[in-house]
């Protein structure tokens, strides 16, 4: 049976393209919000760090009525780093709208989400956003996206998939370049023309798979994913397992059903094969797992999620100024915070180490582990990490490291500079591409050679460049790449800096802190050109007397500090140091804090 009543389609695109506005004027234009309430922008980023950085790391869920059909949409992340995300989502839905920018073009991550689409076979209605822009180039990104489909073999279906012309922020969508629409309605319409309705087996047992995990403190666990086959019902008994066997099958109960309606989760009795719904009862449920009618459990495959590249050390924080800040400082509440996270997302692993203290924490790359530790910040929780690490493999019998397909968009006269840096840190060019007055270049870089560069690339390119880049694969190891070529300011003794100590101290160097701040005998204050560390005396205080002379009494003028954020001072951090995590602070340390044991430690080296 075909669900005629129903559409589930994803949204999917590289960072920044739109998708979240898109979805906002999708809720405005079908009626989910009253005339006079007032919605916030992208309403669906629902997070504090998502509002803030701008970009969505959590796929949401919401659903619109059109033409008395219901369409599922799922916005989903746009960066690499949450790429574990996207994989599982798309199990949920029949087809996808891929978004792309009309100036961009198709970047790193549109790439890889769209070759996760194709391996499912979900059709793909294309979607040209932000016709709005001055720079706008849409017959050539049309083209673009055309070269892109060929390239990752779709097939001839997949080829001919329609194009749209949309601006979402303005809410409109036009299937002619030249002419403007006026609302969304060509979009909605293409979704329900073009995107298959599900196939239904009502009669059938009860089939459902979890797709993605939600947390609640009153219900526990609220599993989120498709009904496959037969109808779910409240109070009924059910097997759960997952189709590769690694845990035992048990026997559970449904307490509540959610239906997604727009923004919020309404209690429903049961649920039809190929709805999407929440449902809740089930302790141990984890993403990937299969419920079925009790007595008769058959497991349905699930995506197999890319395996992290990038590992760090979480441990407890055991620096002079310990416990004043946060409220979880032992090792049992870090654990039990870091495997809570686990629940949640596929694409971490969490390990435990020798030391009873600390834990290796891997992810998809830098910017995953990072909004992990603001999470975590804010939440109340003290930490140390480490610098991050890739994670090798050997392949046969060859040491092998993780490689990025790294797409960089630069002015002309900034290009020698960015392929020198590149070319020090073992990138290897595979293509250039004049776009307007800028050039796209595109290279493949071990991961390892992308730490700490962030910064050099925007300081190269006067802030005017963009970098992303997502995994490509594993390639025979390429060598040492040199990781800092700066040192650290560390400081000598404990107490509050001063506008005396701070004055001398800026002379050898770029300060991280102002007058006032508390500091430790170890910890880093600042950076230096050189490549070896300096111990410098910020507490250093003037030595009074009673004569005065002209001149050395001025007002001492001390250089603003570089304020550092997480992902800075993740990219600063050299091996022997740490990263002291507080609700209010963020502190660079030294591993060993004592400055004549870090002087004898270098001399037997």
């Amino acid at each position: 049976m075909i669900r005629e009543d129903l559409r589930n389609v994803a949204i999917i695109a590289h960072v920044d393209h739109g998708k979240t506005t898109l979805v906002d004027e999708m809720l405005k234009q079908s009626g989910t919000f009253r005339d006079n309430q007032e919605v916030e922008e992208r309403v669906m980023d629902s997070n504090d760090i998502e509002r803030e950085r701008g970009i969505t790391i959590l796929a949401k869920n919401t659903s619109i009525k059109y033409k008395d059909v219901k369409i599922n949409i799922i916005d989903t992340p746009g960066h690499a780093d949450f790429g574990g995300e996207v994989e599982r989502v798309l199990k949920m839905v029949n087809g996808v709208i891929l978004l792309v920018d009309a100036a961009e073009g198709p970047m790193p991550q549109t790439r890889f989400v769209l070759q996760k689409a194709l391996e499912l076979g979900h059709k793909i209605i294309v979607v040209i956003n932000k016709i709005d822009r001055p720079d706008a180039r849409l017959n050539e990104v049309g083209d673009e996206v055309l070269e892109l489909l060929m390239d990752l073999d779709a097939n001839d279906e997949q080829l001919d998939s329609p194009i749209l012309y949309c601006s979402g922020r303005d809410g409109t969508a036009s299937p002619d370049p030249n002419v403007p629409g006026k609302d969304l309605i060509p979009l909605l319409d293409e979704i329900l023309s073009y995107i298959p309705a599900p196939e239904a087996d009502d009669t059938g047992e009860m089939q459902y798979l979890v797709s993605a995990i939600d947390y609640n403190d009153y219900v526990g666990r609220i599993a989120i994913g498709r009904v496959e086959r037969g109808v779910i019902k409240v109070n009924q008994e059910v097997t759960v397992g997952d189709y590769h066997a690694t845990k035992k099958e048990y026997r559970g109960k449904i307490v509540t059903i959610y239906q997604i309606e727009g923004l919020n989760r309404v209690p429903c009795e049961s649920a039809r094969a190929g709805d999407i719904v929440c449902i809740s009862g089930l302790e141990n449920i984890t993403i990937g797992d299969t419920i079925c009618s009790f007595g008769n459990f058959e497991p349905i495959p699930f995506v197999k999620i890319s395996e992290p590249t990038v590992e760090m050390t979480f441990s407890v924080n055991d620096s002079p100024f310990a416990g004043r800040e946060g409220k979880y400082v032992t090792s049992r509440q870090l654990r039990d915070r870091l495997f809570k996270e686990l629940l949640k997302d596929v694409s971490l692993r969490v390990n435990e180490t020798d030391s009873t203290d600390s834990f290796r924490v891997a992810g998809r790359g830098e910017m995953h582990l990072s909004i992990l530790i603001e999470t975590m910040r804010r939440e109340g929780y003290e930490l140390a990490v480490s610098t991050p690490r890739v994670l090798y493999k050997e392949i046969d019998g060859k040491l092998c490291e993780p490689i990025e397909r790294l797409v960089i968009d630069v002015p002309e006269n900034c290009v020698g500079a960015v392929m020198e840096k590149l070319g020090a840190r073992k990138g290897e060019l595979s293509q250039m591409t004049p776009v307007g007055s800028r050039m796209r270049i595109e290279f493949l870089i071990p991961s390892r050679g992308l730490f700490g560069y962030r910064s050099e690339f925007l300081t190269d390119t006067k802030g005017e460049g963009i970098m992303s880049s997502v995994f490509s694969d594993y390639q025979p190891h390429k060598g040492e790449i040199e990781r800092r070529s700066s040192g650290s300011l560390v400081a000598f003794e404990t107490g509050e800096a001063v506008t005396y100590g701070l004055y001398n101290a800026q002379e050898r160097g770029e300060l991280f802190i102002g007058a006032g701040t508390q500091v430790y005998e170890g910890m880093v204050v600042g950076a230096s050109p050189k490549s070896d560390d300096l111990v410098v005396n910020v507490c250093k205080k003037k030595h009074l007397t009673n004569t005065r002379a002209s001149g050395s009494d001025d007002a001492l003028r001390l250089i603003p500090p570089r304020i550092l954020s997480l992902e800075d001072c993740l990219e600063f951090l050299a091996d022997d140091e740490l990263l002291e995590v507080t609700p209010k602070s963020m502190r660079i340390r030294k591993r060993t804090l004592s400055n004549p044991m870090r002087a004898k430690e270098r001399a037997k080296m």
